[in-house]
C-alpha cells in the first residue's frame, strides 16, 4: 500500500463518507469500484493482496465518518451519555435518555461479538469483487423486501405503531424522535442491532439492514434512519480501536499522509450525507437505493465474471 496516492485516498474517502451512511454498502463499493476501474487503482486498492493495508486505511476513513456522526448528533450523544450515567447512579432506567442509552448498548452487543468472531474469516473468503457484487444485489433485495412488507402492514402488526405519532406541540424534532425510539423494547432494539451482523458480508449495507430491521419493527423511515446512525457510531469506533493501530506500523508510514487527506474528505462527505439523509427519510423510502443496489450488483457481477 506504499503506492497509495493522495488522489486515490481522497477519492476513497469521499466514496466511504457517502456509502457508509447511504444504504448501499461502503465496503462493497470500496471493493467493487477499484476492480471495475482496473489498472493501478485496482492494484493499490486490493485488500486481499499480501501485505495490503487497504483494510486498515478503510477503517481509518470509517473513523472520520464516525466523527462526522458524533458532530452531527452531538446534542443527542450528550443526552444519551448523561442518561447512561444517571441510570448507573440511580440503578434504574426511567427517563427517555436512560432508556435510549441502554437500547444503544444492548443493540451493539450482538454485532460486536459477531465481528470479533467472524470479520476476518468473512473478509478473507468474500472480500473479492464478484462476491461483493452478489451481496450488493442481495442488499437491494433486502431493502426492497422491507419496503414491501411495510406497505403490506407486517411492520405495523409486529410493533403496534407505524408513522410517528403526534408528539407534544413545539417539541424539538430530534427529541421527539428519541421519545419514539425509547418506546422500543430492549428485545426489539437487540433484534435491530443484530441485523448489523449481515453487514460483515461485503456488499451488505450496515445502515441499510439496520433501517430495514427498524422498519419491520414498525419504525417510521425517519426514526429507523436515526437509530441506524446512532448505532453505527459505537460500532465504527470500536472497529477503529482494533484496526487503526495497524496504520502506525513502520511499513505503513508512507500511507499516513494520504490517509489524513482521505479522512478529511470522508468527514466532510459523511457530514453532508447524514444531513441530507435525515431530511430525505422524513418523506421518502429505501426503494431508490434498493433498485440501485440490485442493478449495480447484478451488472458488476456479470461484467466481472466475463
Amino acid at each position: 500500500m506504499s503506492t497509495l496516492t493522495y488522489p486515490e485516498a481522497i477519492g476513497v474517502g469521499l466514496l466511504q463518507g457517502v456509502t457508509e451512511l447511504f444504504p448501499v454498502s461502503s465496503l462493497g463499493h470500496s471493493i467493487l469500484l477499484p476492480a471495475l476501474i482496473g489498472g493501478k487503482i485496482q492494484r493499490d486498492l486490493d485488500m486481499t493482496a499480501e501485505g495490503s493495508s487497504y483494510l486498515a486505511v478503510l477503517v481509518g476513513l470509517h473513523l472520520a465518518t464516525a466523527f462526522a456522526l458524533v458532530v452531527f448528533f452531538r446534542k443527542d450523544w450528550v443526552r444519551v451519555i448523561g442518561g447512561f450515567f444517571s441510570s448507573i447512579r440511580r440503578r434504574r432506567v426511567e427517563s427517555r435518555d436512560e432508556k435510549l442509552a441502554w437500547l444503544l448498548i444492548i443493540s451493539t452487543i450482538p454485532v460486536g461479538v459477531a465481528g470479533l468472531a467472524l470479520e476476518k474469516a468473512l473478509r478473507n473468503a468474500l472480500g473479492k469483487p464478484v462476491p461483493a457484487a452478489v451481496f450488493l444485489a442481495l442488499n437491494g433485495l433486502v431493502l426492497l423486501g422491507a419496503e414491501r412488507l411495510k406497505r403490506g402492514g407486517t411492520g405495523r402488526r409486529r410493533a403496534g405503531h407505524t408513522a410517528p405519532p403526534a408528539d407534544e406541540p413545539g417539541l424539538d424534532p430530534a427529541i421527539a424522535s428519541d421519545h419514539r425510539l425509547a418506546r422500543l423494547s430492549f428485545v426489539q432494539g437487540a433484534w435491530i442491532g443484530a441485523a448489523q451482523i449481515l453487514a460483515l458480508f461485503p456488499g451488505i449495507s450496515r445502515s441499510g439492514v439496520t433501517m430495514s430491521a427498524g422498519i419491520l419493527r414498525g419504525l417510521h423511515h425517519e426514526d429507523a434512519a436515526r437509530f441506524s446512525f446512532l448505532l453505527a457510531t459505537p460500532v465504527i469506533l470500536a472497529a477503529s480501536v482494533l484496526k487503526v493501530p495497524e496504520l502506525f506500523k513502520p511499513e505503513n508510514s508512507a500511507v499516513l499522509g494520504p490517509v489524513v487527506a482521505g479522512s478529511i474528505a470522508a468527514f466532510v462527505a459523511g457530514y453532508v450525507s447524514v444531513r441530507f439523509l435525515t431530511k430525505y427519510f422524513e418523506t421518502r423510502s429505501l426503494t431508490p437505493f434498493a433498485l440501485y443496489c440490485f442493478l449495480a450488483g447484478v451488472g458488476s457481477a456479470v461484467y466481472l465474471s466475463v
